[in-house]
């Protein structure tokens, strides 16, 4: 029986085709925990799922290489880190041990990396690719030095998720206050969130 996924793009249950040649690789990019407090369950709803994944395609002699991020810096753990009076990376080291002792308990399956986005070799990469976007005219940097990716330069935005960015609410100076610095806004020239 072939392997069937729902295909979020075109909305339809299709036939599973890896993106290799030899048709047996794999690789799979999964969103892991954002290390300000301990996982609940419904993270680990999600986890267990792709460790089911991950398990089922091996059965079927796929090779798989799975990737899990660790997001290590975002609004809340940098709250945290403040109202603790510690350093970020002090705030976040006890998260992230829960999270693969938890991982561990619930026999969920280790990703082959688990890059944190505080990762010096992460963090290089991603202000190589910002500069690019910036030097393309795609993003911009702001006067409180946030980088906005230029969503209208980019005419496929949005269609994986079926946005109609005609609907989507601009966010600006002349519209009240920003919301989170790390949360979705757009811009009413078309920008979109800071990356």
């Amino acid at each position: 029986m072939a392997l069937q996924f729902f295909n979020t793009y075109s909305r339809e249950i299709e036939e599973f085709q890896p993106r290799d040649p030899t048709g047996r690789k794999v690789d799979i990019y999964t969103c892991g925990p954002t290390v300000y407090s301990r996982a609940h369950i419904g993270n680990f709803r999600a986890y267990i799922f792709e460790d089911l994944l991950q398990r089922h395609l091996e059965l079927r002699d796929y090779k798989v290489h799975r990737v899990m991020n660790i997001t290590d810096v975002d609004d809340k753990t940098i709250r945290g880190a403040r109202e603790a009076k510690i350093p970020l990376s002090k705030f976040t080291a006890p998260f992230k041990q829960a999270f693969f002792e938890d991982i561990e308990t619930l026999r969920i399956k280790r990703a082959d990396e688990f890059p944190a986005a505080t990762d010096q070799h992460y963090v290089d990469r991603m202000i190589e690719m910002i500069s690019a976007l910036i030097s393309r005219g795609l993003a911009y940097q702001a006067d409180d030095k946030s980088v906005y990716f230029r969503i209208n330069k980019f005419p496929d935005y949005g269609k994986l998720a079926h946005f109609d960015l005609t609907q989507l609410r601009g966010v600006g100076k002349s519209m009240g206050p920003r919301p989170s610095r790390m949360a979705y806004r757009m811009q009413r020239n078309g920008d979109g969130a800071p990356r």
